[in-house]
């Protein structure tokens, strides 16, 4: 066990922790959870720097990442909608979009592929944690507008998420290597 695999083991277990302050009452409780978030995702971040740099990229590293992005994000919009802050729709599609991601990763590692994180997919990610900081947030602001800055952001990481997962498929359907 390297110390970017227990970033990771501490990002999974954060994950629990967020969602019951999340959804429990308890003073405070938005900028708790929003914290316990941020902590987790910066995690993501620091692991994967870290890896490369001590030169401690490992097969459990590898599987277990980005398990703990998609138990992470899944964890809160599941937590989100179930208290009213994030339509459920959004919530399946910007899944659904993880789900197939990692599908195509599964399948191409078996071929002895790595599908490597794109551009947009770490653009995605960032837009997700931005959109769900901001939705965690949000009632604790007066906000008079049409729409709140976190139903906006959830909304452009709804984009970003759609167009990064097609990007990813249109890449290894395109040069023929899905097939």
């Amino acid at each position: 066990m390297n110390l970017p695999n227990s970033l990771t083991l501490l990002r999974i277990i954060l994950i629990p922790v967020f969602v019951v302050i999340i959804s429990v009452k308890v003073p405070n409780g938005d900028y708790i959870a929003a914290a316990i978030f941020v902590i987790a995702a910066l995690t993501d971040s620091l692991d994967g720097y870290l890896a490369r740099k001590m030169k401690q990229v490992t097969k459990l590293g590898i599987i277990l990442d980005p398990l703990a992005d998609k138990l992470l994000i899944t964890a809160a919009l599941i937590s989100l909608v179930e208290l009213g802050r994030v339509p459920g729709w959004i919530a399946i599609v910007i899944l659904g979009r993880e789900f197939a991601v990692s599908g195509l990763r599964i399948l191409k590692a078996e071929e002895g592929v790595i599908i490597p994180a794109s551009m947009w997919g770490k653009i995605k990610t960032i837009s997700q944690i931005v959109a769900v900081v901001a939705i965690i947030l949000q009632d604790n602001f007066a906000v008079t507008t049409f729409l709140s800055l976190g139903t906006w952001l959830l909304y452009l990481a709804l984009i970003i998420t759609v167009y990064s997962g097609g990007e990813y498929f249109y890449r290894y359907i395109r040069t023929r290597e899905l097939l």
